[in-house]
């Protein structure tokens, strides 16, 4: 059978409450605006995308706002009346009409990889090279919190998902106070689980030599990116002086960002977001870039709600190179889901969704509920 033809493109932008107020290094979040991308196929399939950034426009310049008018405006008339089987022909096309914009990209892309898989009655894993793994390892997120808030946060996710590694913000407040802060928590819990830092970019060469040290020795087991996302020369000075793993984020946006950190010996681990990396195709690309090198990869969010999670699930699960856990906590972060079958989080483990596509389907009362009017 011929493959159906991408009649339809919609978007919408949701707002949806969190559970708690979420701190970046210079962000604090109380709610996610999500772009919520619908591509629809001649046959009656549908699938859904996510236009997602961390926090807002300080993280990757794009916002909801400005990804819904490149997808509704440039990326739609490029994609409405092409084959859906022809994925990998649209997204090197929309490179003619939009520079970057890898957010927005991303968030299109998935929707129509979605479509397609459903359309085929598949998972999206299948159009991936298929599983080899049902569940992930899940890290999860403290933001920026007091001690006593921390503890009480970690024992509660230990005693209701049992995870078991925890991700600390830095890079907000005065590096010699975080750095207390975070050494503290690491004690008080005694080795049960462990630490790993994230700085979003934040910290000086000085700052990170002086600092850096101080977490290693109190028990820290994963520093990611301390210093900004240009400057590999530092990035390798830490990851080669320091003794801890380090990750690469905001210095991996594409895969010649990937080969870059590689060519420098500039990180131990690459943080692989499908949204900042403009999607499924160029999150493949990276993968096998480092993996080929030696590196490990993580499966890394942005945040995204039940549909992106669903897709990043689909891509860790299909890529062997993802081999440090990941950090797909987004729907459990949120306060109310808009789904009508949750994704599965327990044993310190993140499952993979069963079924057509990414596995999650739209629970349309709530997404018109958050739907920002």
């Amino acid at each position: 059978m011929p493959a159906p033809i991408i009649e339809a493109i919609e978007t919408r932008i949701l707002d949806v409450p969190l559970i708690r107020p979420h701190k970046f290094a210079t962000f604090t979040a109380n709610e996610q605006p999500i772009l919520l991308v619908q591509v629809k196929l001649s046959d009656g399939a549908t699938g859904f995308g996510e236009g997602v950034v961390p926090g807002g426009a300080w993280w990757g310049g794009e916002t909801v706002e400005t990804m819904q008018a490149i997808v509704e405006k440039y990326l739609t008339p490029a994609t409405i009346g092409r084959k859906a089987s022809e994925i990998s022909g649209i997204v090197h096309d929309w490179e003619r009409h939009v520079a970057n914009m890898r957010f927005a990209k991303a968030a299109l892309e998935i929707a129509l990889f979605d479509a397609y898989a459903r359309s085929l009655n598949i998972p999206l894993a299948d159009l991936l090279g298929g599983k080899f793994r049902d569940s992930l390892d899940c890290t999860w997120a403290l933001g920026v919190l007091p001690l006593e808030q921390a503890v009480a946060e970690v024992e509660e996710r230990i005693a209701s998902h049992g995870h078991q590694s925890f991700k600390l913000k830095m890079g907000s407040g005065d590096p010699a106070t975080d750095v207390s802060r975070i050494a503290e928590l690491v004690d008080a819990l005694e080795g049960r689980v462990s630490f790993r830092i994230d700085i979003n970019a934040r910290w000086d060469r000085l700052t990170s030599l002086r600092f850096l040290p101080v977490l290693a020795e109190a028990g820290v087991e994963l520093f990611e990116q301390p210093t900004p996302a240009d400057d590999l020369d530092t990035l390798r000075e830490i990851t080669q002086r320091i003794g801890v793993p380090v990750m690469a984020d905001e210095s991996v946006c594409s895969p010649a960002d990937a080969l870059a950190v590689v060519k420098k010996q500039a990180a131990d681990v690459v943080a692989i977001k499908t949204t900042k990396l403009g999607g499924l195709i160029e999150s493949k690309k990276t993968a096998a870039i480092a993996e080929t090198a030696g590196l490990a990869c993580h499966g890394a969010t942005s945040l995204e709600g039940p549909f992106g999670t669903a897709a990043s699930l689909h891509f860790c699960a299909s890529t062997p190179a993802v081999t440090y856990g990941t950090e797909l906590f987004g729907p459990m972060l949120l306060k109310e889901t808009y789904v009508e079958n949750d994704i599965e989080y327990r044993d310190g483990k993140v499952f993979v969704p069963e079924g057509p596509g990414t596995g999650v389907n739209p629970d349309w009362d709530q997404i018109d509920k958050f739907t920002r009017k």
